[in-house]
C-alpha cells in the first residue's frame, strides 16, 4: 500500500457570529476574568499567520489583529486581550472573522463569571473555504 499525504485538518476562514465580553467578573484573575477566547489549532507542519476582524452593530470594524499559530500547536487567544490596532471594548456585542494562510480548527468560548456559579459556553466556530 502507498503512502499518500493526509488532507490538511482544518480551513482558512472561520467566522463567530456571537461575541461579548462581560464588562465586570466574579472569583480570582486571570482564571475567573470574564472572558472570550478563540482557540487555534494548527495540526500542520507549517506556522499559522492568523488575521481577526472584529464587527459591530454601530460602528466600522476593529483589525485586523495578527497573531501567528506555530506549527502543531494550538493558541487560546482571549479577546479581551487584543490591544493592537485597539481593543475590544466590553459589555459590546461583536462578531468576529478569523482567517489563516493555512488550514486551521477555531473553536469559540465564553466564561461569564457575573455571578458565583459561572457560565461556560462553547461552540465550533462556522468555517468558510
Amino acid at each position: 500500500m502507498s503512502e499518500t499525504p493526509e488532507a490538511p485538518l482544518g480551513k482558512r476562514r472561520w467566522a463567530i457570529a456571537e461575541g461579548y465580553i462581560p464588562a465586570w467578573s466574579n472569583g480570582p484573575e486571570p482564571q475567573m476574568t470574564s472572558h472570550e477566547t478563540a482557540c487555534l489549532l494548527n495540526a500542520g507542519d507549517r506556522d499559522a499567520s492568523v488575521t481577526i476582524t472584529a464587527y459591530f452593530e454601530d460602528r466600522e470594524p476593529a483589525g485586523p489583529y495578527r497573531v501567528t499559530v506555530p506549527a502543531r500547536r494550538t493558541l487560546h487567544l482571549r479577546f479581551n486581550e487584543l490591544e493592537d490596532p485597539e481593543p475590544i471594548p466590553p459589555d459590546t456585542d461583536y462578531a468576529s472573522v478569523i482567517e489563516s494562510d493555512v488550514p486551521i480548527v477555531v473553536q469559540h468560548t465564553r466564561l461569564d463569571s457575573r455571578q458565583a456559579e459561572n457560565a461556560l459556553m462553547s461552540t465550533v466556530a462556522y468555517a468558510s473555504d
